[in-house]
């Protein structure tokens, strides 16, 4: 498969090869698997604060002629705490038990629980190049809501050096993104509780810029709406897939793709003097 670079300007360049990840089979599921791995391990872990419901002196006895005892009573066994009391005739109401007002619970949720769902090393090395095949999938780029006029978008390593946002949305106009920069711009009250909750705002999912290294590119982009910038060792499902959805617009840089290939990124293939690749 052939792609077009592009330039700043957005006029061709030349055309390359893209990598061999471009051509791995397009797999839904196992794209949702893989979001779903990275998505639970972000998950903050909660649980009852210990003692909870176990803070009352509820210590009842059962022994004969034992003061403050229950003994001949003809009451249950379970567990009280005293409200009132005059001589040795108590007033009491059930506390600490599950079956009781304030009582504790009888299976609360622990905070030592693990969250994380796992996934095989080379189940989420095939969602994720399955996710870059998305990429350049026309149909499943548009099923997803972008406004895209042709796919995959490679634009030259000098995109990387630019220190503005102002050029950097110039750069994406000129490639045929404004009319998606113009769709991420949109935004809706959240219906629910989460108005309340830090995130009154949904918010829509733009174009991904998969950079070589770090660079200026990453904090000049920040600001436009709706954009996420990557670096193209750190890729990952969910990036790639948003809410389990494949099908992102990517726009990818010449070294980006150069450093794909030559790594061999996420094929688990070994690479000479630089380790094992992702």
């Amino acid at each position: 498969m052939k792609a077009d670079i592009l330039s700043l300007d957005g006029k061709k360049v030349k055309s390359v090869e893209l990598p061999e990840q471009f051509d791995e089979e397009y797999r839904p599921d196992l794209i949702k698997r893989a979001v779903l791995s990275v998505q639970s391990r972000s998950r903050q872990k909660y649980g009852t604060k210990e003692g909870a419901g176990m803070r009352h002196a509820a210590k009842v006895s059962r022994r004969r002629r034992k003061y403050r005892g229950s003994y001949g009573k003809g009451i249950s066994r379970v567990p009280r705490k005293v409200m009132s009391h005059r001589g040795s005739q108590f007033n009491w109401v059930g506390a600490n038990v599950s079956g009781m007002v304030g009582g504790r619970r009888a299976h609360p949720p622990k905070a030592e629980k693990e969250w994380g769902q796992k996934i095989n090393i080379k189940e989420r090395r095939k969602a994720i190049r399955s996710a870059i095949a998305a990429t350049a999938l026309k149909d499943v780029v548009v099923k997803r809501g972008h406004k895209a006029e042709h796919v995959p978008l490679v634009i030259e390593s000098k995109f990387e050096d630019l220190k503005k946002t102002k050029e950097v949305e110039d750069v994406l106009n000129s490639i045929g993104l404004g009319n998606e920069l113009e769709r991420t711009k949109d935004k809706k009250v959240r219906a629910g509780k989460g108005k309340a909750r830090g995130r009154k705002y949904k918010r829509k999912v733009g174009p991904l810029l998969v950079v070589s290294k770090k660079c200026s590119l990453s904090g000049s982009a920040i600001n436009i709406e709706g954009v996420d910038t990557v670096v193209v060792d750190s890729l990952n499902a969910e990036v790639l897939a948003p809410g389990t959805e494949p099908g992102r617009i990517t726009v990818w840089t010449e070294k980006a793709l150069e450093r794909l290939q030559k790594e061999k990124l996420f094929t688990g293939t070994k690479v000479a003097k630089e380790g094992k690749a992702k």
